[in-house]
């Protein structure tokens, strides 16, 4: 099993890249949350990476962080996603923004990402639910408050008229103290304020 691989990044062509450790070039499928990060071409990079070995193809995937690669990892162990659509998600979400995602059990941010129609989004949400609970930090999108709290907080407030965009960094700088009533009480004289 390959676990990691430090050398000269010599190519990046997305999604793929050639890095050259000990004389030997790896080509890696990386998600576009990688790839963006990665140093320029001569330099050298470390990749963590994740090896698929199939009847017809030996694959890698390299990510940057730890935390990519868990994810990486149980986005393919649910039934129906293999490695590409996964990378998909990657790329298409942060691995903070899956998080907030699946807290609040929305389908809808899923669905915008090629690949993924209304009943994967919601089998996805369904699966990693439980199963990033050691991955990701258990609060939605940084808020402090349990991700229930957190959920029902940010549809009170797009029942409000506001709009997503405006309420989520809004429920990201409450005290995890508060209630759902504090919640909301507090996220309105934010944007209030705004």
């Amino acid at each position: 099993m390959i676990g990691r691989i430090s050398g000269t990044l010599l190519e990046k062509q997305p999604p793929q890249v050639l890095v050259e450790a000990a004389g030997v070039g790896y080509e890696l499928d990386v998600p576009m949350s990688t790839f963006f990060n990665l140093p320029a071409t001569g330099e050298q990079v470390v990749l963590l990476t994740h090896f698929v070995v199939r009847e017809d193809a030996q694959l890698l995937y390299g990510f940057l962080s730890q935390r990519e690669r868990e994810v990486f990892r149980e986005l393919i162990r649910i039934s129906g996603v293999g490695p590409k659509l996964a990378l998909a998600v990657l790329s298409g979400l942060s691995v903070e923004e899956l998080a907030q995602c699946v807290a609040l059990q929305e389908p809808g941010r899923l669905t915008r990402v090629p690949g993924i129609g209304r009943k994967i989004a919601e089998r996805l949400l369904l699966e990693l639910k439980d199963r990033l609970a050691d991955a990701l930090p258990p609060t939605a999108g940084g808020m402090g408050a349990p991700a229930g709290v957190a959920r029902d907080a940010l549809h009170a407030l797009l029942a409000l008229g506001y709009a997503e965009k405006e309420a989520l960094p809004v429920l990201k700088q409450l005290p995890p103290e508060l209630g759902l009533e504090g919640a909301i009480r507090q996220a309105l004289k934010m944007l209030v304020r705004k």
